[in-house]
């Protein structure tokens, strides 16, 4: 019987996995490195090691014939979605909700601010020695609609709440009711573009959230509003935002970009009105001990035969 668990961390650096002796695993690390630990086949659980490119993610899943579990350290599951046509039906795909909801959302808020309080331009007068003193745009008394309000959309409201803003409104998918109020659906989006002075984007990558935010969807923003996206890159067209950004009617801050890494040249590092972090949402202090966290309690779950948590897909289904 093969029971190898596939981590991107030492076993002894896991606080709370289960006991091999006890339950038969055998843990394999595997950061993503040239050489597979062990023989693909052998692997029932396999946590794709954290940031690396859809390449390397799927790597060892057409091997993987006895993986009944794929665990990922993200929110997004568009890194891995490739490979999961080689796998045997019935294997549940498992994300990391409750990873990076508070790093993610303490960015959006970082990014906000500094936007809109002018600290890139802060930044730059020091290096110069220039006193850059004027008045600049609070976040108090704005209008901020969250596109994508998920767990980490939630966060980011609740990050928004001592801001004193005017109004904080929510879509996703479909429409529900929270107790801060409604969540309206996407549908309803070309209508309440126009409303906010700030709109942060939290969508996960699908077919559906690709190039979601294009022309149609900036030339909805009214004069001066400031677009956040810390969802994934492809989820803004970026010639799109480029043509408004060099307008200057509309300013941004991206923690991702389409393409990423951004290439040295490229029209973007250079625009008007936009603030570029490199895609550093959820790489904080904060993440080794939460996803380590969630890596035990998977495991101690899978080895009991309990239902896991964050199962969203099972192939073949």
């Amino acid at each position: 019987m093969t029971t190898d668990v596939w981590l991107p961390y030492e076993a002894r650096d896991i606080q709370g996995l289960p006991e091999a002796s006890e339950t038969g695993f055998t843990y394999r690390c595997w950061d993503g490195g040239p050489e597979f630990p062990a023989d693909p086949a052998d692997c029932v659980f396999y946590v794709v090691p954290y940031m690396k490119p859809t390449e390397i993610a799927v790597r060892p899943l057409p091997a993987m014939t006895s993986v009944r579990v794929v665990q990922t350290l993200t929110a997004g599951i568009d890194h891995v979605q490739p490979g999961l046509g080689f796998l045997a039906p019935g294997v549940r795909l498992c994300n990391a909700r409750g990873v990076h909801e508070a790093s993610t959302a303490e960015l959006a808020l970082a990014l906000i601010l500094a936007s809109l309080r002018g600290v890139p331009r802060f930044v730059e007068g020091q290096r110069q020695e220039e006193w850059r003193s004027g008045f600049y745009p609070a976040l108090a008394d704005k209008s901020v609609l969250i596109v994508g309000y998920g767990s980490i959309g939630s966060a980011i409201e609740d990050r928004l709440t001592p801001f004193e803003c005017a109004r904080v409104t929510r879509v996703a998918r479909s429409a529900r009711a929270t107790e801060r109020g409604p969540v309206h659906p996407i549908a309803e989006l070309p209508a309440l573009l126009p409303r906010a002075d700030v709109v942060v984007v939290s969508t996960p990558l699908t077919e559906d959230t690709r190039g979601l935010v294009d022309a149609g969807f900036l030339a909805r923003l009214k004069d001066g509003a400031l677009l956040v996206n810390v969802a994934r890159g492809p989820v803004v067209d970026t010639s799109a935002l480029i043509a408004e950004l060099e307008s200057g009617r509309i300013t941004a801050a991206l923690d991702v970009t389409d393409p990423e890494p951004l290439p040295a040249g490229h029209r973007l590092w250079h625009a008007p009105g936009v603030l570029i972090s490199p895609h550093v949402g959820g790489s904080t202090s904060a993440f080794p001990p939460r996803a380590q966290r969630l890596i035990a309690a998977q495991l101690t779950k899978f080895a009991a035969g309990e239902p896991l948590d964050n199962v969203v897909r099972t192939t073949g289904g």
